[in-house]
């Protein structure tokens, strides 16, 4: 299983916040490039990138995401690593990203609003695009988690299956930052629904968490945010928690 350190961007700085909340925020770092380098160093192939100001329906920090992947490529494992979500919900927003060299497209509202161009864009970058349910209480969130999608899990699920994307991104909205453990049934169920790997993503708080999934096979990464940045989770015990090759 691999690990997918995240990194929240919210004002230019890392952050977390708790549930999606921007009130609850913490800034753990002014410059992303320290947390960047940080895990390159530590020889991770891929971070995961959040741009929660255009999640929120900001203008997106494509500045910020532009040096970032420049300096991915600039690292130990040579190009790409960086798999961008947040705000990606038209083809010209998931375009520029691959263009300012990310690796991958994480995506949410684009699949319920037209999902025709989802699936063409599925289509066009094999194994690029990852499909993001946001989950609340059986529910699936968009726009920053402030939206019902009025579609069920199992239908979207239904829709994906047909598609070349890398992953299914599964995220228990209820746990998020909340340092409260994953919810790994979720993942695992939406994953096989999908016909996809699943990622992990909410709550992570040890490295007993990580082994859990890892023990997993619908599992192929975790995402793991607030316990890397407080210090609850080191990176190197994180990294041996999963149980693969970085």
């Amino acid at each position: 299983m691999q690990l997918l350190p995240a990194i929240d961007l919210r004002g230019g700085q890392v952050v977390r916040l708790m549930r999606g909340d921007d009130q609850r925020r913490t800034v753990y770092d002014a410059d992303p490039g320290n947390a960047l380098r940080r895990y390159r160093q530590a020889g991770l192939a891929r971070v995961h990138v959040v741009d929660l100001d255009a999640a929120f329906g900001g203008p997106p920090q494509r500045g910020v995401v532009q040096q970032l992947a420049r300096q991915a490529e600039n690292g130990p494992n040579g190009r790409g690593g960086i798999q961008l979500g947040g705000g990606l919900r038209d083809r010209e927003a998931v375009e520029w990203a691959f263009q300012a060299g990310c690796e991958r497209a994480v995506v949410t509202s684009l699949i319920v609003r037209d999902f025709d161009v989802f699936a063409e864009l599925c289509r066009q970058n094999p194994g690029r695009m990852v499909a993001a349910l946001d989950i609340d209480g059986g529910e699936v969130r968009l726009a920053g988690w402030t939206e019902s999608a009025d579609r069920s899990p199992a239908a979207l699920c239904a829709q994906l299956a047909d598609l070349p994307i890398a992953a299914v991104l599964v995220t228990d909205i209820s746990r998020d930052g909340m340092m409260k453990g994953p919810n790994i049934e979720l993942a695992c169920r939406i994953g096989t629904m999908a016909g996809a790997p699943a990622i992990l993503s909410g709550g992570v708080r040890s490295a007993a968490d990580l082994e859990a999934a890892a023990r997993r096979p619908e599992i192929a990464a975790a995402i793991v945010g607030r316990a890397l940045y407080d210090g609850s989770l080191g990176l190197d015990e994180a990294i041996e928690a999963c149980g693969a090759t970085p």
